[in-house]
């Protein structure tokens, strides 16, 4: 049976968390859902009826009853978050037992949070726009093979190991660079197996798991943190997240082989918006940005910070479709452009006179990309009662069909609406 990649399409923030909870509810049986990649650095927010969920480092399908949620092998715990996180849905009746946690994935100790934070403010006018939850840090950790597993809690004395390891240089940059007290090592240990008990009976070989529920005929959907624009590799480096966000970041994330992958779903909203520093090409720092802003109520379900807002943008969107190797997009938030009389959509980029119909190659390229604009009739009617294409406005299905023309796969559903129903599949 299929394992199935969701991913964000532009810079996160697309939707990604209504689009698992589509397939979940609209006639895909999904067993399993994975978080692969990151950790409490980004949120997604799921409406069911008048209940709102924001979740942030728990997949989506926890709230979908019948799917056991996995947290893969390439996510980056902090234990306080998760289980804050259970707990708030517990409180409000979500069954949350059957969550799995990979032994292989990595915690976030105490010293990467408060790394994380200073090494930002250090950094000035050349910070990157992290979160501050020191998922940067643990991830540097795990490349330079001095990180903390899940795993490690069970085994104290490697623990203790491990942690007086990091602490001899963790220290040395906050006492003698950023001028910050010593951490002690039980500190650190006394909050990491503080948790240790009651995460036990989550913990499980993860990557097993997972193909022998594929052996058996299950479906698995695997569920990227971030977006393809923020993916440490593909994206708009350095402005990008510590991990692969990326379709192929699922397959070390997750401990899948990419044989097993059958389809890749890629979110994108109907407009683009970005949360952080970095250069974005069709930002509007005008009355139409506040705009979008406000009718799109875009601010960060994790740190609350208001977005960045600006127009469509189609290269970005052929460039998702390549490199995650998209099968179909989700278009969510249409009904955010109700009411503008002319909607303009990036069609290419001009960069010192040169049309570029493409991701420029270099960084500083990119940095000077200036859109080339076609405009589009806008509608007047509400559309978040809509439940099929053809309820639509006939400007709003001409919209729709210029930008699925314009970015390399089909548009498989259309989000209308903040809940799950309000979903259109064409």
């Amino acid at each position: 049976m299929p394992a199935i990649v969701l991913v964000g399409a532009q810079w996160g923030d697309e939707g990604k968390g209504k689009a698992t909870d589509l397939l979940g509810n609209t006639g895909e049986v999904i067993d399993y859902v994975v978080k692969f990649n990151g950790g409490n650095n980004a949120g997604h927010t799921v409406v069911i009826g008048s209940e709102k969920y924001a979740l942030h480092l728990l997949p989506s399908g926890i709230l979908t009853p019948g799917v056991t949620p996995v947290i893969g092998n390439g996510v980056v715990i902090d234990l306080n978050v998760l289980f804050e996180e259970l707990d708030a849905l517990q409180a409000r009746g979500v069954d949350t037992s059957r969550l799995v946690v990979s032994a292989g994935a990595h915690l976030i100790p105490p010293y990467n949070r408060t790394l994380d934070k200073v090494t930002e403010r250090f950094l000035g006018s050349r910070r990157i726009g992290t979160t501050g939850r020191g998922i940067g840090p643990t991830y540097a950790d795990k490349m330079n093979r001095i990180g903390i597993r899940v795993q490690d809690l069970y085994d104290e004395k490697i623990l203790e190991q491990k942690v007086t390891g990091a602490l001899e240089q963790k220290n040395q940059l906050l006492v003698k660079v950023y001028n910050r007290r010593a951490v002690e090592i039980s500190e650190v240990l006394d909050e990491l197996l503080g948790y240790a008990e009651r995460l036990r009976p989550m913990v499980a070989d993860t990557s097993l798991l997972l193909n022998k529920a594929l052996d058996d005929g299950k479906t698995v959907l695997m569920e990227a943190g971030q977006a393809t624009l923020l993916d440490v590799d593909h994206g708009t480096y350095p402005f990008v997240t510590s991990s692969n966000a990326i379709s192929a970041g699922a397959c070390t994330g997750a401990g899948i082989p990419p044989t097993r992958i059958d389809r890749v779903m890629a979110v994108v909203k109907a407009y683009t918006t970005r949360v952080g520093e970095g250069p974005f090409p069709t930002e509007l720092l005008d009355a139409d940005g506040e705009w979008l802003r406000q009718q799109g109520a875009e601010f960060g379900t994790t740190t609350g910070r208001p977005r960045r807002c600006g127009w469509y943008d189609a290269v970005i969107a052929r460039y998702a479709a390549r490199v995650n190797g998209v099968s179909d997009f989700v278009l969510t938030k249409l009904d955010t452009l109700t009411g503008r009389e002319k909607i303009p959509v990036c069609v290419a980029y001009d960069v010192n006179g040169v049309r570029h119909e493409e991701m420029p190659m270099t960084q500083t390229d990119f940095h000077h990309a200036v859109p080339v604009y076609e405009e589009f009739d806008g509608w007047s009617d509400d559309i978040t009662g809509c439940r099929t294409f053809e309820d639509l406005p006939k400007q709003a299905q001409t919209y729709v069909r210029a930008v699925e023309s314009l970015s390399g796969a089909r548009i498989s559903a259309i989000g209308v609406g903040p809940e799950r129903t309000q979903i259109i599949q064409p």
